[in-house]
């Protein structure tokens, strides 16, 4: 390779990790998206959080992250929306910049699950799952990357799955939502850096705005309690590591991807699945 001249080293946040940062995580009240809310919360970000229907967990999970974090002087807030609605992920957005006066990081992370065989999925189960997994992490990704470009630093991280490399019976629409992800992830990736430069203000910002996705694998959340005993069984002999993955795992991933100094990653696919896929 070449060498070349290194630009000028845009100012950065070291102070704190995220300190000074904003951070909007979807479903960020259950499982991985609430390990992920904290993690951010705990190196510093101001906090929004996404929620829909289940008011009362929400609720709880308020009530929790205030009672833990009441002498840190980190902001926190609620939104609640249909993330499969444009409407309401644009109403969303434009709230979380209302009330912190600027949106640094967003994860869209919710996301929902309607399995069945293809033989049995209905127009219905196929077009509510890519509305919210899909079509939803467009909308607020549309909504927060203005704000971004205009000013010159943002991450935006995508909660794909495992399933979105793999497949898996009885997921196809899941499966596919969760791909199409990839392919956004990337687009996004290189449209930002496209319009920074475009702008004039790409030269010498080490931070800029990147797009990656994640993608977990079977992660020990309060969804996977409910699966039986035996088929936990079949799932760990399936993992090279032998054993499910914890939610703060996958959220020290994305506490990487959100700080300043992760500018020289975007595009990505980064895995968490021990060993599952590779």
């Amino acid at each position: 390779m070449t060498e070349t001249t290194a630009a000028p080293r845009a100012a950065q946040n070291l102070e704190g990790k995220l300190t000074g940062r904003v951070a909007f995580v979807t479903g960020g009240t259950r499982g991985i998206g609430a390990a992920i809310a904290r993690t951010l919360a705990g190196q510093g970000a101001a906090l929004a959080v996404g929620y829909a229907g289940n008011v009362e967990a929400a609720e709880a999970f308020a009530h929790d992250f205030r009672a833990n974090h009441v002498n840190d002087g980190v902001k926190f807030t609620m939104h609640r929306g249909n993330v499969g609605s444009g409407d309401d992920c644009r109403r969303v957005i434009a709230e979380v910049l209302d009330e912190h006066g600027r949106l640094d990081i967003l994860v869209n992370n919710a996301g929902i699950t309607i399995d069945k065989t293809v033989a049995k999925m209905t127009d219905d189960d196929w077009q509510k799952v890519l509305a919210v997994n899909l079509s939803g992490a467009f909308y607020l990704s549309q909504a927060a990357l203005a704000h971004m470009l205009e000013r010159g630093t943002g991450r935006i991280i995508n909660v794909s799955s495992a399933v979105g490399e793999m497949g898996h019976i009885g997921q196809a629409n899941y499966a596919a939502s969760k791909s199409g992800l990839f392919g956004l992830t990337k687009s996004l990736a290189r449209e930002a850096l496209f319009q920074l430069a475009r702008s004039g203000k790409l030269d010498g910002n080490d931070v800029g705005v990147t797009v990656n996705a994640i993608t977990p694998g079977y992660i020990e959340t309060e969804m996977f309690a409910a699966v039986p005993e035996k088929m936990v069984a079949r799932i760990l002999t399936e993992i090279p590591t032998g054993r499910l993955g914890q939610p703060e795992e996958v959220a020290r991933v994305v506490h990487f991807l959100a700080e300043d100094t992760a500018g020289y990653v975007t595009g990505e696919v980064w895995g968490i699945n021990g060993g599952l896929y590779m």
